[in-house]
């Protein structure tokens, strides 16, 4: 089992980074309290203990006159996050213990509320995979970096469940309709598609993610993260998600997905075209909530309104839908690919299934 990791002064080194460390490292000095996630061959995916060692270590911070700072980042080249447990989500599922699944979410959302209101600056590193639960932790934080290796999504719908984590709020908020092409098909952003689409703040090249590090603890003139982050930025290139929005927003503003998918069908751009194939091959009931959800949540006051909805829903799916387990099931334990969705087709979808889902009330409140 991982621990915290006692806090170290500047001078005390920085354990390596391995899987059979801790996994969160926690250490302080120089005013900065960093925290790197450390299950590198995992690519730093979340699982409860790690959620509860990251909450504490913020917790201790908070207050700490000796922490101004906070500084997040993950062990190993390949990511910041893959994401949440989803193996151990199915295996609760399948094993009848939803009381876990329940705590696990309670667990996480209060986390990805935390860093959004927490009182001094995170600075997150989205180096490399960043997605799902990944997001839920970088896409909050106070100034948000990528790189040029930064790959970013909520590929929630791939496993027939529902973008979560705060990623509704940050997609209900992206400009034109690239929010719900994003969610309903879980696609892949690069930094200057994170940059556009309002899931990042600043560029910096991998290569200089060490100066910048220091550059963090020796508080340099200027000496706020932002402006710090402002010495090493770059511009990104252009932004294929920008330049996809004429046939983005034209398909993505129908009422359903079944009009989408129509209105991608008679759009001439071959990418338009390859995103209905796309999302025909996703589970009917996960579109169908996904769409509903982020149109929803651009009606929300803020984050915790969101990570309320959020709550009931992915319940909702765990309880009361068997997609979610056969999801994770063809993905990544048989990882055949080859999905029995039921229903299997958008037509069968019962109607009002969005509106049942979303006025779903879970067993257990999310805020106590």
């Amino acid at each position: 089992m991982g621990r915290v990791t006692e806090h170290a002064t500047a001078d005390t080194p920085t354990p390596a980074p391995t899987d059979a460390a801790p996994t969160v490292l926690a250490r302080s000095g120089d005013g900065v309290g960093h925290l790197t996630l450390n299950r590198p061959r995992a690519i730093n995916a979340l699982d409860l203990e790690m959620i509860t060692l990251l909450t504490a270590a913020l917790d201790a911070w908070a207050h700490d006159p000796d922490v101004a700072i906070v500084l997040l980042d993950g062990a190993g080249e390949r990511g910041l996050c893959a994401g949440g447990d989803v193996l151990g989500l199915r295996a609760q599922i399948v094993e009848g213990r939803p009381g876990e699944t329940s705590a696990f979410f309670r667990a996480e959302y209060a986390l990805n509320a935390l860093i959004s209101e927490y009182p001094k600056p995170i600075v997150a590193l989205a180096d490399g995979v960043t997605m799902g639960g990944g997001i839920g932790l970088a896409g909050h934080a106070s100034v948000r970096i990528v790189t040029e290796r930064s790959r970013l999504a909520m590929p929630e719908t791939r496993i027939g469940f529902t973008p979560d984590v705060g990623g509704s709020w940050l997609l209900a908020h992206a400009p034109g309709r690239t929010g719900e092409y994003l969610a309903l098909t879980g696609a892949t952003m690069d930094a200057a598609d994170a940059l556009y689409a309002g899931f990042a703040d600043a560029l910096v090249p991998s290569e200089r993610l060490d100066d910048l590090r220091d550059a963090l603890r020796t508080r340099a003139d200027p000496g706020t993260p932002a402006e710090l982050v402002l010495l090493f930025d770059e511009t990104p290139g252009p932004s294929a998600l920008e330049a996809a929005r004429p046939w983005i927003d034209d398909a993505f503003a129908a009422d359903t997905v079944p009009d989408i998918i129509a209105r991608l069908r008679a759009r001439p751009e071959p990418e338009a075209s390859a995103t209905a194939d796309t999302l025909e091959q996703l589970a009917p009931t996960g579109l169908t909530v996904t769409l509903a959800a982020v149109r929803a949540a651009r009606a929300l006051p803020d984050l915790r309104a969101a990570l309320a909805q959020e709550y009931g829903l992915v319940l909702w799916f765990a309880h009361t839908q068997p997609d979610l387990v056969e999801g994770i099931r063809a993905q990544l334990v048989d990882k055949d690919r080859t999905p029995a969705w039921q229903p299997a087709t958008l037509d069968a979808v019962a109607p009002g299934i969005a509106a049942e889902a979303l006025a779903w009330v879970p067993p257990t409140p999310l805020w106590s």
